[in-house]
């Protein structure tokens, strides 16, 4: 992953973890996490990723992602890295012909991805939203052929 897109991804998980009210404070951040940039990268990012400020539980004016009801506040933060490193899948649940992966927030579409580009002889196809992938099972696969061919895919390192 090119050095800008993790950038971006982590200030994804940092903004969708933390009450961040100003600039200096998601800089101090992404210098914990490694990525040491200028006010104006950051403020082309926050721009690039279409970043608001809205009011927290508190009043304090914090930065939201867009469509912020698809980016829940986890409770216990980890550092972003830490969450970029895992494949940010949750679970699967299967009915009938049909399976509905849950995934952590803004994970679903690259994990989709890589389900689709990895030719699950078991799938027809995926269609992914922010955290949740809905997969149709090809006639004759059991959902524990599915399961597995997932699991197998899913956790090889990128």
């Amino acid at each position: 992953m090119k050095i800008k897109a993790r950038r971006l991804e982590a200030l994804k998980m940092l903004i969708s973890s933390m009450e961040l009210g100003s600039q200096e404070e998601v800089l101090r951040m992404l210098e914990r996490e490694g990525f040491k940039l200028t006010q104006a990268t950051l403020s082309r990012d926050l721009k690039q990723l279409k970043v608001a400020k809205a009011a927290s539980m508190n009043g304090k004016y914090v930065y939201v992602l867009p469509n912020d009801a698809m980016y829940k506040r986890i409770s216990t933060p980890i550092s972003a890295m830490e969450m970029l490193q895992s494949s940010g899948y949750v679970s699967i649940n299967f009915s009938g012909n049909m399976g509905v992966i849950k995934t952590r927030p803004g994970y679903a579409s690259s994990l989709a991805y890589n389900i689709d580009a990895g030719d699950v002889p078991q799938l027809m196809g995926t269609i992914a939203g922010d955290d949740t992938i809905f997969i149709v099972i090809k006639e004759g696969y059991s959902h524990e052929d599915v399961a597995s061919a997932l699991r197998s895919l899913l956790s090889k390192p990128e």
